[in-house]
């Protein structure tokens, strides 16, 4: 097994905790697909839950995904990179490291109908493929696939011709099936449906909604920043992050009052539908660029570094935190467990994520005091470099 002494980068373990957290606190006031709330003994709490809803969606919903997802590119960089420094070619042992993140993807989705690792183990390939290629393609591929094409022709065709008829969504075809087993099935039907028509709305759901393109494109995104060695403090970085906190507050404001133009003023139906994942899925972008900026800019400043540096452990075991999390919050909602998804209103659903997530972490913190890497991350090391 070739192995490299390459410290790891603080900032991009503690940036991965960041965009982790946003995705445990999402889950759990969504109730993990299940979308049921409070009951009306808890109507008191309905402005605090209204506020908590939006707050958090409009700072994490599709933002920490776009983060772990250009994270995940990143990755992929230090490794090959490392292995190269050694003399190794890892192209090929990676491919065998996204066929592995296929089974860690099933284990998840048994308990979890919204995996993203099958699309990560897919879309990976692409890391592989343009792994050799220049910057300038790398980036002009990333842009391309960011833009959504087929949604961009989709888009033309609903302008030009006014009977167009944009494609139909089936993935809540399958989420029907599957929600009633989550609220009252016993724990091996909610193992045997989420690994079926589970897998198929979740993957469904993200082909339908442009992630298939846009993980490709964070992917590459990813990979390219380290190239480019973004995440080290140097006088040009800062002033780099400080550009794009510029360009990601200008366009998330330009493409939010697009977005806000088209839904209030466009009546073609087709055209609506096709601009919810177009614009979205640049104004997300945009603002994940701010989310990154400002996180990379608070840190070389020292303003929150403390805090910053204890999320270092959670996003060091971000794959065994992933899993577990969604273990522990399927058992909090789904019927086979707890049962609360009808019963705890938004507010103490942020409070169970946030009790969750403190737990998830003083495990990480002891964990990692005695290893160098978490039980799922150790595992997946170890499958990776079998037979070397």
């Amino acid at each position: 097994m070739n192995t490299s002494k390459t410290k790891r980068i603080d900032v991009v373990d503690s940036l991965r905790g960041f965009s982790l957290l946003g995705i445990l606190l999402i889950h759990f006031i969504e109730h993990f697909n299940l979308y049921y709330f409070q009951s009306p003994p808890l109507e008191p709490y309905k402005d605090i839950n209204l506020g908590i809803w939006e707050t958090v969606f409009f700072i994490f919903s599709g933002k920490a995904y776009i983060i772990f997802s250009f994270l995940f590119g990143f990755s992929f960089f230090i490794q090959i990179d490392n292995q190269s420094k050694l003399g190794y070619d890892f192209r090929l042992r990676y491919a065998w490291r996204l066929i592995l993140l296929l089974f860690f993807a099933q284990l998840h989705a048994m308990f979890y109908p919204g995996d993203i690792l099958v699309l990560y183990a897919i879309v990976g390939f692409i890391l592989i493929a343009m792994s050799k290629a220049s910057n300038k393609l790398v980036l002009c591929t990333a842009i391309i696939l960011m833009l959504q094409p087929v949604e961009w022709y989709r888009f033309a065709a609903s302008v030009i011709d006014i009977d167009y008829v944009a494609y139909q969504k089936i993935n809540w075809n399958y989420f029907t099936k599957v929600s009633p087993v989550l609220a009252e099935g016993k724990l091996l039907s909610v193992l045997r449906t989420n690994l079926w028509e589970g897998q198929l709305f979740s993957n469904l759901w993200q082909i339908e909604n442009g992630r298939l393109f846009q993980t490709a494109s964070l992917f590459l995104l990813g990979m390219l920043s380290g190239r480019k060695g973004i995440f080290h403090k140097s006088t040009d970085n800062i002033r780099f992050w400080k550009i794009a906190l510029t360009v990601g507050i200008v366009g998330f404001a330009s493409f939010y009052t697009l977005q806000s133009y088209l839904s209030e003023h466009h009546s073609n139906i087709s055209v609506k539908t096709i601009s919810a994942i177009i614009i979205p899925s640049i104004k997300n972008l945009f603002f994940s660029a701010v989310l990154v900026a400002g996180y990379i800019l608070l840190w070389h400043n020292a303003v929150l570094t403390r805090l910053q540096r204890g999320l270092i452990p959670y996003g060091k075991m971000s794959l065994t935190n992933y899993i577990t999390m969604a273990m522990i919050g399927s058992f909090v909602y789904y019927g086979y467990g707890l049962g609360l998804n009808t019963t705890m209103n938004i507010f103490f659903s942020f409070i169970t994520a946030i009790i969750v997530f403190l737990i998830q972490l003083a495990f990480s913190i002891w964990w990692l005091k005695h290893h160098k890497q978490g039980p799922m991350e150790y595992l997946w090391k170890k499958l990776t470099w079998i037979g070397k």
